[in-house]
């Protein structure tokens, strides 16, 4: 079926050109047996080459306009050679808009040319200029109209797809945003407890009055921390939605509560801190507090939260320990930096951490400000066409000029030399006001009805002007060519118009205006056709001419009426689409939430509840331990969470070869990736190099970068050469470090430049050597 679509067109034209060459139809006459020749030569040429505009449209280009001029130097009266507007329009559909702007000059370049040579420096050239101009405008016009409304069906396509793929990986995603809070959570609050019972535990004897105060903190600890994962459960169920409310007050109320434990912690926090961006403030603050207390108990603490060109720069700070932390070691899950680098990436900030020249530790993080003024969305279907303003509508009202024009110049060919001297400034002042009775053209998209309103108004600007000139009616006749404008703001109207219900008095409105300056230009001088006209003649003019008007203006008015249904159906199908994807996300993600917050209540609010109760029994060695089992079965619990929590099989870790969905994946959802060099560079290579190059890959693309990226893979003398580029948020920060630590772990070297480009070698082994099989790691 897509064959025949793809030769049907270029059959038509030359199916035409062959009825004009058929004994007796041309009026004068057929080609001479060589000429003939040529001219079906030139047929066989422009229909084979518009076989090919949809895969190489510039050469198909060239060769109609080989084609069209063997035909014209053939046969010049006779050979029509509509094969270059085809093709042309077909280079405006594929290809960029540079290529389109040089493909139209050379079109008309050639048609210029032929023209030239076929009619001499006479004054039939301006008219077939200024024809072939508007023309081949036109087409470009139209096929640049066709190309953005193809990328904006292209986009929307890969956001349907980002949307389902979003809705696929809901139950993983909430997978890890649980396990992060429940990392927070331990960390906070049982690691806490387990600190201060020991503390008490080791200081019995010689502070017996650390017991009590270690029960009472475990007791209110205990009891917090049931309290937050009932917290943790609402937060889930709104993960998707921004809180928005202040949280300023929240995280003053958190550091306060780590100076209850009896370390000194200063703060300064800007008081209205909202959004996602405070939500990644206070879980990094709750994590960097949380590691001080564990390795530097008694040790100053420092909370800075800055505004700084639009961004929040968050320090947090501890002095060196006073005393050595004891116990402290197997208390982590081991992830407390990587959470909070994680936390900052989610919201499209960075974060560092390291020691201080003093001996302590400092965190740094810097954040997107949700205070920050942002780029309201552009929605809506009349928004989306009117990304085709850019070259379509230029066109449109660039030919809606030259074709009247190109009359007026036509019809001078026939008029003696003496007579278009005299009517040469009465000609200008008719061209002037046609180009300006198709100006408002430019914007008939952005307002339809005040375009509209223009045309009529400026149809007036004829009938005032033979008047006021006067002008005489052989030239006045021709501004009836300007109708041609009010067809097209009629259709702009039916088309872009807010409610097409109110649309339906444009047609009757340009008819009775366009017949009605018509019916005053002509009798403006008291004569039609030569003969007196009076009133009377004068109206019945007009209702002839509104007659013979009116059909023709319905008929534009509900095919633009059929183009703007298409249009909003095809943009609600894809919002309804869309929608329809992000509510089974939010569907399958909350079922995913309800199924994991029941195992959490059974695995961890156990064990707090006997926390509690021991503390309440004054038990405290019994809360040491039921703290540990708590901590225990929450690390438990994350293992689960990061094997995929069915309890299934793990899936094999992923390999070179996966590198090609991995960047399909990246493309469906939007963004341009290239990958080169595979298959043959990943062919033989160790299975730990194997996941090692994915990994890197699949860090480098997943920094955060929205630009176009490109990957390429090369093996060269036993060494695998990753040249990734496009990736500016991954040669710097967090990414970057977590690229050094897997290239290290490979054995490799690793150049990361500014520009973004992300030089990687690594280890290939000899080429065709035996691959020894490994089972995969759920880790790798």
């Amino acid at each position: 079926m897509e064959t025949i679509r793809n030769w049907l067109l270029p059959l038509l034209p030359a199916a035409g050109q062959g009825v004009l060459l058929w004994p007796g139809v041309y009026p004068d006459g057929r080609p001479g047996p060589l000429a003939l020749a040529a001219v079906l030569c030139a047929l066989t040429v422009e229909t084979t080459a518009l076989g090919w505009r949809r895969t190489a449209p510039v050469r198909s280009l060239a060769g109609t306009l080989a084609a069209g001029v063997l035909g014209g130097l053939a046969w010049s009266d006779g050979y029509v050679g509509l094969g270059s507007l085809i093709a042309l329009y077909s280079v405006a559909v594929r290809c960029p808009v540079p290529v389109m702007v040089r493909a139209l000059a050379a079109v008309v370049g050639v048609e210029w040319v032929g023209a030239a040579v076929s009619e001499g420096l006479r004054a039939p050239l301006l008219s077939m200029m200024a024809v072939s101009l508007g023309t081949c405008v036109l087409c470009a016009g139209l096929g640049e109209a066709r190309r953005q409304w193809l990328a904006g069906r292209l986009t929307a396509a890969r956001r349907l797809a980002g949307a389902e793929r979003a809705r696929r990986l809901a139950g993983d995603q909430e997978r890890r945003r649980l396990a992060r809070e429940l990392h927070d959570v331990s960390a906070h609050h049982l690691t806490s407890v387990v600190v201060t019972v020991d503390a008490a535990l080791r200081l019995r004897d010689d502070r017996p009055e650390l017991t009590a105060e270690a029960l009472a903190f475990a007791e209110r600890t205990g009891t917090e921390t049931l309290t937050a994962l009932q917290r943790l459960v609402g937060l889930l169920r709104d993960t998707g939605r921004p809180d928005h409310r202040p949280m300023s007050g929240r995280i003053e109320e958190l550091v306060a509560g780590f100076g209850r434990l009896g370390r000194p912690v200063t703060a300064r926090i800007p008081d209205d801190l909202a959004g996602p961006a405070a939500e990644a403030v206070h879980g990094i603050v709750r994590e960097a507090l949380t590691n001080a207390l564990r390795y530097a108990p008694g040790a100053a603490a420092r909370v800075d939260v800055r505004r700084v060109d639009g961004r929040l720069e968050l320090t947090v700070e501890n002095a060196p320990p006073r005393v050595t932390a004891q116990g402290a070691g197997g208390l982590g899950a081991g992830r407390g930096v990587a959470g909070m680098r994680e936390r900052a990436a989610s919201v499209g900030g960075g974060l560092t951490a390291g020691p201080t020249p003093e001996g302590g530790w400092r965190v740094r993080a810097t954040l997107p400000d949700a205070a920050a003024a942002r780029r309201p969305e552009e929605t809506g279907w009349r928004r989306d066409v009117l990304r085709e303003q850019r070259f379509a509508d230029p066109a449109l009202m660039l030919a809606a000029m030259l074709l009247p024009v190109a009359y007026v110049l036509a019809d001078l060919e026939g008029w003696p030399g003496a007579a278009r001297r005299a009517v040469l400034p009465e000609l200008l002042l008719v061209c002037g006001l046609l180009v300006l009775h198709a100006l408002p053209l430019l914007w008939r998209r952005r307002a339809p009805w005040a375009v509209f309103g223009a045309v009529l108004a400026t149809a007036w600007a004829g009938p005032v002007a033979v008047v006021a000139v006067p002008l005489p009616s052989q030239v006045a006749q021709f501004l009836a060519a300007g109708t041609l404008v009010e067809t097209l703001a009629v259709y702009a109207v039916a088309a872009y118009g807010p409610g097409a219900g109110r649309t339906w008095p444009a047609p009757a409105v340009t008819t009775l205006g366009a017949a009605g300056a018509v019916s005053a230009i002509a009798c403006a001088d008291g004569m039609v056709a030569g003969e007196p006209a009076g009133p009377a003649d004068a109206v019945l003019l007009a209702f002839m001419l509104s007659v013979m008007a009116a059909p023709v203006f319905t008929a534009v008015w509900g095919a633009g009426l059929l183009v703007r249904r298409r249009r909003v159906r095809a943009v609600a199908y894809d919002d309804f689409a869309f929608a329809s994807s992000m509510w089974q996300a939010d569907r399958a993600a909350e079922a995913e939430r309800q199924r994991l917050a029941a195992t959490l209540r059974e695995a961890v609010l156990s064990h707090t509840r006997a926390l509690v109760g021991a503390a309440r029994r004054g038990e405290l060695a019994e809360v040491a331990d039921t703290a540990r089992a708590a901590l225990a079965a929450m690390r438990e619990m994350l293992r689960g969470l990061a094997d995929g929590g069915d309890g299934g099989p793990l899936a094999p870790s992923p390999s070179a070869a996966d590198l090609d969905a991995l960047c399909q994946a990246l493309r469906s959802a939007g963004r341009e990736v290239r990958l080169r060099g595979l298959p043959e560079a990943a062919r033989g290579l160790p299975p730990s190099t194997q996941v090692s190059v994915y990994r890197i890959v699949e860090a480098a693309l997943g920094a955060g970068d929205p630009g176009p990226a490109r990957v390429t893979l090369r093996r060269r003398r036993g060494t695998l050469r990753i040249t990734v580029t496009g990736v500016r948020l991954a040669v710097a920060g967090p990414v970057a470090e977590r690229l050094r630590v897997q290239v290290a772990a490979g054995e490799g070297r690793i150049a990361c430049e500014p520009a973004g480009r992300l030089r990687v070698s690594l280890p290939a082994g000899a080429p065709g050597a035996p691959v020894q099989e490994v089972s995969p790691s759920p880790y790798a």
